[in-house]
């Protein structure tokens, strides 16, 4: 079951990785509703048990999506880094060979000096998303705190290194549900692969190896 999750959450990631086309769109790509937003996919449909969703509006839902947009690419990332870690370690002069064990266990082992890039590649990477996604703080009611911009589609960062977005709106919808799909699978992928670390203490490809 475990093999079948990380085979499923590595096929197609390079058409989920492809963020939403920059500029001007058909309004049915802005509009959003819980009639119309992408990611509800049959049989299931529109999957919110709690209800967030239908209480939301407009705005409100745009907010979830651009959480679940980026979640869901931290979490593609993160079940990647998981296998892609522990396969070299100690094969790489990255490191020079000194990072070693399970995948929960190798960021402590890094120089500390890689934290501060690490922390200043994300403050940029963030403070860019902000830029383009929300509202000038002095531009908002102070009652409408994080406001996104009425044109911003939840997602669409402008980064496409690969030129892998489509010019339809209906391929773009689909390559959107791909995105979600993929994303939603690596959120899983890396909490079950954390999980399982947690509580053995072994590697995850030395469970498949084992």
């Amino acid at each position: 079951m475990m093999k079948l999750a990380v085979i499923s959450a590595l096929a197609g990631s390079a058409a989920a990785f492809a963020p939403a086309q920059s500029g001007a769109r058909s309004t049915s790509l802005n509009a959003f509703s819980v009639d119309t937003i992408p990611g509800a996919l049959a049989p299931v449909g529109l999957f919110d048990p709690l209800g967030f969703a239908e209480k939301a509006d407009e705005m409100t839902l745009k907010r979830y999506r651009e959480a679940e947009l980026t979640h869901g690419r931290v979490g593609m990332l993160a079940a990647v880094g998981f296998l892609v870690g522990e396969a070299v370690e100690s094969k790489t002069v990255l490191f020079n060979g000194e990072i070693s064990g399970p995948a929960i266990g190798q960021l402590a082992q890094v120089n500390p000096l890689l934290w501060v890039f690490l922390g200043a590649g994300i403050a940029k990477a963030e403070s860019m998303r902000a830029e383009i996604g929300w509202v000038e703080p002095e531009n908002v009611p102070f009652d409408k705190p994080g406001q996104l911009r009425d044109s911003y589609i939840p997602g669409d960062i402008g980064f496409d290194p690969l030129g892998l977005k489509p010019e339809s709106e209906e391929d773009f919808i689909a390559m959107q549900n791909k995105e979600l799909q993929n994303g939603r699978l690596g959120m899983l992928a890396a909490a079950g692969f954390l999980a399982q670390e947690l509580v053995d203490g072994k590697g995850i490809i030395e469970h498949f190896s084992s």
